[in-house]
């Protein structure tokens, strides 16, 4: 009887230990995740940072606290707002490249219109050529209108702003060319362009503080 007392008071011991292990298990998973949180955050921020001292412009950090990515409308809510000089027109970027621009502002947030949303429209240029036409959002991707049929353009070139229209300083980076389609008639080149933003994954961006022109 004292053996199976022993065995089973061990075995409640034993128990026992497994728990306080799983429990400090999970403290430990849970500490390293945030951890890895902080890291790829830091990160992030540390490119914003190095983008933002590279400009010339005033910039202000934001943090998107909510996303619109209907087939109506692509938007997102930023955590800045009139209070802190953000204003309507004011552009949005990331350090990969251009973000879209504010749309509406209140005291505490703004609503900020993705340039992959239908109608948004950025003056931009290829930086190769200099070739000139006008990128319009189209869903997830972009499609680059007015190249004329002449222009010289490959899959993978580079599209940045290309200052005109008031909204975008020059040479932001829009996106890539990811097909070109040169049809039998018509003066311009059929072309879309993949962002170099991925909007799926916007967490903190950049606003330029200038009044558009």
């Amino acid at each position: 009887v004292a053996d199976v007392w022993g065995h089973y008071l061990y075995l409640i011991d034993t128990a026992e230990d497994n728990r306080r292990l799983i429990d400090a298990n999970r403290a430990l998973r849970a500490v390293l995740t945030e951890s890895e949180e902080v890291r790829l955050e830091n990160e992030r921020l540390r490119l914003l940072l190095d983008f933002k001292e590279a400009q010339e412009i005033a910039t202000l950090p934001a943090r998107v606290i909510a996303e619109d990515a209907s087939s109506w409308f692509r938007t997102v809510m930023i955590d800045k707002g009139s209070d802190q000089g953000v204003t309507e027109g004011m552009p949005v970027v990331v350090a990969e490249g251009v973000v879209g621009r504010v749309m509406r502002s209140s005291p505490r947030f703004a609503r900020v219109l993705l340039i992959t949303d239908a109608s948004s429209a950025v003056a931009s240029l290829l930086q190769d050529n200099r070739a000139r036409g006008i990128c319009r959002g189209q869903g997830d991707q972009l499609v680059f209108d007015f190249v004329l049929r002449q222009e010289e353009v490959s899959v993978g070139d580079r599209v940045v702003t290309s200052g005109m229209g008031g909204v975008f300083p020059k040479g932001l980076v829009v996106g890539h060319v990811k097909s070109v389609e040169r049809q039998e008639f018509g003066l311009f080149q059929a072309i879309t362009v993949a962002p170099s933003v991925d909007f799926s994954h916007l967490e903190e961006v950049l606003v330029l503080l200038r009044s558009p022109q």
